[in-house]
């Protein structure tokens, strides 16, 4: 009973201390979103150059797609025309750092692993590009998506695809053909009454149908930081934390230490989180019970580094997209990059003396007064929201399980 309590207390610990840096992560990532378009990444990756190579790089770390986000993003932008080093260079940038990780980092790690993840990141990315530039044959780009294929597409991500698909659908703005005939796969037996679709209609129509397709730009922000985003993160980012918790709590500080600080115990954290389905924020907690654990600075930079950069998803669609040498390379790429710079990272702590910047006493601060209120009333804010997507999808859930389980027609 003691040890669950003690659990309990590192779990809400740890939910306490990365609350306030996680909204602000969730509230710059939003902002991004809303300000760099798509068609912005297409048009600067599409070579097979180092230049190419290193913008999908740069533009890729701050954005706010994770383990899950980048891979219809990086589907998309292969099929757009992009290369296969620069969509190798994203894939790899992009869900290995984000402005949201590096407010979580900085919050339980500490400063120096806010600087370095994202300039290590970076680095990898751009050695996975020129490895697959050197090694493979550019075969220009994947056929254009199926109908079946942009739904995948979508699936992460699908706000900014709605609005693009409900505008492409508007092609004529008088057209003289007759609106289709109403599809008859109800079992009811009267049809329902056909709306008017012309864009001919008044000018109240007009402008709501614009109000409609083009929200406000908060509530657009508000919508994809406390919604979209933030489910792609929720589940992960609670386990991590309990992960945390219970390393902390249970796990004896030799344990880990056990493999050294060298290649074995790198290799072991590589061979940990390359498997793994983990964003980038939701490891930074499981990074912070690494540490706790005694595990070194190094090593923990190779979870961080594997492990949200591969999964069996990624790997599957880097396989199907650019072949199996491209593939290969990926994950030869991503795993030697996350090594060297982990030995780099235990070089440079011992070097410069730099473990006063690293958080290892289970990444908390002492806060006193006013930061401490802040941090509890952001903890309850964010608490609130994990809560209403998890009703959300229960009750989504439920609904359809009573719609499928009920006649069409009672």
């Amino acid at each position: 009973m003691n040890d669950l309590m003690l659990l309990l207390e590192n779990f809400l610990a740890l939910f306490l201390e990365s609350a306030p840096w996680l909204l602000l992560g969730l509230l710059v990532a939003a902002v991004m979103h809303e300000l760099v378009p798509v068609s912005l990444l297409q048009r600067h990756m599409g070579s097979n150059s180092v230049s190419a190579i290193s913008k999908a790089a740069v533009i890729g770390a701050p954005l706010p797609l994770c383990s899950c986000g980048v891979i219809p993003a990086a589907v998309g932008l292969r099929r757009s025309g992009a290369s296969k080093p620069a969509t190798v260079s994203f894939l790899v940038s992009t869900p290995e750092t984000g402005v949201d990780s590096v407010s979580v980092s900085y919050a339980l790690l500490g400063p120096l692993y806010a600087i370095v993840r994202p300039v290590a990141a970076i680095f990898s990315a751009l050695y996975a590009g020129i490895m697959v530039k050197l090694f493979t044959r550019e075969d220009g780009p994947a056929t254009q998506p199926t109908p079946a294929d942009a739904e995948v597409q979508a699936s992460c991500h699908s706000e900014m695809a709605k609005a693009e698909a409900a505008s492409q659908q508007v092609t004529s703005c008088c057209s003289e053909t007759p609106a289709p005939a109403p599809a008859k796969d109800s079992c009811c037996s009267e049809p329902a009454p056909q709306t008017q679709a012309s864009c001919c209609g008044s000018k109240e129509q007009e402008h709501s149908h614009e109000t409609a397709a083009k929200p406000g730009k908060i509530a657009a922000m508000w919508k994809f930081a406390s919604g979209q985003l933030l489910e792609d993160i929720a589940v992960w980012l609670l386990v991590g934390l309990a992960l945390a918790a219970a390393i902390q709590t249970w796990v004896p500080t030799d344990f880990l230490t056990q493999w050294g600080d060298g290649l074995m115990a790198m290799l072991v954290m590589a061979f940990i989180g390359v498997p793994m389905y983990i964003c980038a924020t939701a490891s930074t907690p499981i990074a912070v019970g690494f540490l706790a654990a005694g595990l070194s600075p190094g090593a923990v930079l190779v979870f961080l580094l594997a492990g949200p950069a591969t999964n069996v998803s990624t790997m599957g669609m880097i396989m199907q997209e650019m072949g199996k040498r491209t593939l290969a390379l990926y994950v030869f790429s991503v795993t030697s990059a996350a090594i060297s710079l982990g030995y780099l990272l235990n070089w440079a702590v011992d070097a410069f003396g730099w473990q006063s910047l690293i958080i290892t006493a289970g990444g908390q601060h002492l806060h006193g007064g006013t930061t401490e209120a802040i941090y509890a009333l952001c903890a309850v804010i964010l608490g609130a929201l994990i809560i209403r997507i998890g009703w959300q999808k229960l009750s989504a859930r439920l609904s359809s399980g009573q719609t499928a389980s009920g006649s069409c027609c009672s």
